[in-house]
């Protein structure tokens, strides 16, 4: 089940839902399943060697919770 980030069409706002099966959400602002699906940047930690042997990571994206700019939903207790 996974979590997607909307725009709504009819009045805006930008909100993230967790869909379940094939249900069709609704703005949580004015019930309206007018939306359009947005891109969300990952989030995950990429981790390998580098030529001289370092371990080297690397994070892609940026945390989905509106609330922070934190790489990690951990630090807020969202993921």
């Amino acid at each position: 089940m996974p979590i997607y980030e909307y725009k709504c069409n009819a009045c805006g706002k930008n909100f993230e839902t967790l869909v379940m099966g094939k249900t069709t959400p609704e703005c949580p602002s004015c019930d309206s399943k007018n939306l359009s699906r947005l891109m969300s940047a990952c989030g995950f930690v990429s981790k390998s060697s580098g030529p001289s042997g370092e371990t080297t990571s690397k994070s892609a994206g940026t945390s989905s919770c509106g609330s922070c700019a934190s790489s990690s939903c951990s630090s807020c207790g969202m993921g």
